[in-house]
């Protein structure tokens, strides 16, 4: 059988499958490691699928298990009668696949990592030129779609509506939150959680380069210990939100600001006598300097909130 004939023989296969299926169909354009990842769980949970990749050839693999594979955006398009999910490298990518087609009456849902003004951007992009538009944003890695017990998700924004409409199909491969109606949203929700991560990750690093080169310490057992700790830490989440809503930045506080800003003395001598640069913890305890100097000694620390924006 060749090529064409092989083709022509999956098509039909699948164009057999999506009139027996009482599944929602769902269009894919981008197949990198996490849109690979949504095809085979959109395959698994049974619903027809028709993907684009720029590279074809990551798509053949796909077809084998049951895509239809678009030759053009435009193709993929032209019959989607679901949400067409666009999982691409940047923003950039989404207007440059995107260039040209009539949209028309077709949902979009942006899963490409974006910043909240250009979500926002693209929303009005794509109403102007008559499609509906949901932006998203996966808080998970490819390996953790298609296993809800990892405990994946995807932060979405936008048109309430629409993703009321193919909430089945959105939380087929991994979980699905709607967090407004403001496109910008779910990039928000993201970056921020992302960056919370971050600072984290920044403070993890610092404590293996104070341990490590104690040669009788052992770095799996301090592992656990700094995952307990950093886990009972998180508690502190809670208590920053309620202090910045209602405006008492001394509500709850049982550690305050003048207190952790003495103990950094420590934390710096410390780091100094284990040869550690300290710079990745500087910057966070000159903030806190900054607000007990200005006479907040008594607060915790969501009073830092406010210098880092200006107030």
């Amino acid at each position: 059988m060749d090529n064409h004939t092989s083709s022509q023989h999956t098509s039909s296969e699948h164009t057999s499958s999506e009139h027996t299926s009482s599944k929602a169909p769902v269009t894919l354009l981008g197949l990198g490691d996490m849109g690979t990842a949504l095809a085979r769980a959109w395959l698994t949970a049974g619903h027809p699928l028709t993907v684009w990749n720029r590279t074809p050839a990551k798509a053949g693999p796909l077809a084998a298990e049951g895509a239809r594979v678009a030759a053009s955006p435009a193709e993929a398009l032209a019959s989607a009668t679901g949400p067409v999910v666009l999982c691409l490298l940047d923003d950039d990518s989404v207007g440059e696949t995107l260039d040209g087609i009539d949209l028309t009456g077709k949902d979009l849902v942006d899963l490409t990592t974006n910043t909240p003004a250009r979500s926002r951007l693209r929303a009005a992009w794509a109403e102007e030129r008559g499609a509906r538009f949901l932006d998203g944003g996966i808080m998970a890695v490819p390996p953790m779609i298609g296993r809800p017990e990892t405990g994946g998700y995807v932060f979405y924004s936008g048109d309430r509506a629409l993703f009321e409409r193919h909430r089945e199909v959105l939380e087929a491969p991994t979980g699905a939150k709607f967090v407004g109606e403001d496109a910008g949203h779910a990039a928000l929700h993201d970056i921020a959680l992302l960056s919370a991560m971050t600072g984290m990750f920044a403070g993890i690093t610092h404590a293996f380069a104070l341990v490590r080169p104690e040669k009788d310490l052992d770095l799996a057992g301090f592992a656990a210990l700094l995952a307990q700790w950093l886990g009972a830490m998180t508690g502190m989440t809670h208590e920053m939100a309620a202090q910045l809503e209602s405006g008492d930045y001394t509500e709850g506080v049982t550690s305050n600001l003048a207190m952790m800003s003495a103990g950094n003395d420590a934390l710096l001598a410390t780091a100094e006598g284990q040869s550690v640069d300290p710079r990745l913890l500087t910057p966070f305890m000159e903030l806190m300097r900054r607000r007990v100097t200005q006479g907040h000694g008594e607060e915790g620390l969501a009073g830092t909130v406010g210098l880092l924006r200006g107030e």
